[in-house]
């Protein structure tokens, strides 16, 4: 498996976090960047648990100027960078009746336009080696609909076309990405604002009868990061305990 170092956004809890950790157990160096300056640290410090080395960003995605010198400051501690998993990620629920243009802007700045300028930044460092790879955390709301979260399913699913786009260009850098189901993280927390009826419907779509863990969805981007997906790209990696499979 390759070594180069990989950046994840939104490392600092939740899914960012969990696939901060699954890429250090495999001895790849890490870099963690996060808005939440103490998360973030924490990550970092979790990694070198594992013996990998890491580093903590602190940034904004959504900022785009901010890019060159995390860049150079990851580099500097991982040695090369030779993968993304964006994991960032924001839900501001407003149904279409409620939405607001600046809740719009951000979800859609956050999950989706970063994910592309980001790569943008990167291409020279991700074109230096073999077998660079970028993953993107999609959901499942990306390929069904949920009404309070109109902006959310939207970034989720160009998410998707921004994958099979990037393939096409960038190969043979791979891009894929993994679409979550419900999984238990602050985020979800968040965004259903603990009511409890939301999480036990949520619950009861899975077809195991409960929540999925981020450690499950860092498995799968582990592996697609992983020279074991060296003929996989511009596709996407359902994670949702057969939530989309059935109809409950």
């Amino acid at each position: 498996m390759a070594r180069t170092g990989v950046i994840v956004t939104g490392g600092a809890s939740g899914i960012g976090r969990a696939c901060a950790l699954a890429l250090a157990e495999t001895g790849r160096p890490v870099a963690i960047w996060d808005r939440d300056e103490t998360g973030a640290k924490e990550t970092a410090s979790f990694v070198a648990m594992n013996g990998a080395s890491s580093v903590a960003v602190t940034l904004d995605v959504t900022d785009s100027s901010a890019y060159p010198a995390a860049i150079a400051a990851s580099r500097d501690v991982l040695g090369s960078i030779g993968g993304l998993v964006h994991a960032a990620g924001i839900a501001a629920p407003q149904a279409v009746r409620d939405l607001t243009e600046a809740a719009w802007d951000a979800v859609l700045d956050v999950n989706l336009r970063a994910h592309a300028m980001l790569t943008k930044a990167l291409l020279d460092d991700l074109r230096k080696h073999e077998n660079s790879a970028i993953v993107a955390i999609s959901s499942i709301e990306g390929l069904v609909g949920q009404a309070f979260i109109p902006a959310y399913c939207s970034s989720k699913a160009g998410l998707l076309g921004l994958t099979r786009s990037m393939a096409h260009e960038l190969a043979p850098i791979r891009v894929n990405a993994v679409c979550p189901g419900y999984i238990d993280t602050p985020m979800l927390a968040d965004a259903t604002g603990g009511d409890m009826s939301y999480l036990e419907a949520f619950t009861r779509r899975s077809l195991f009868g409960r929540l999925g863990l981020p450690g499950e969805v860092a498995a799968a981007v582990r592996f697609l990061m992983s020279d074991e997906a060296s003929f996989i790209t511009g596709t996407h990696l359902v994670v949702d305990g057969g939530a989309t499979a059935v109809d409950r």
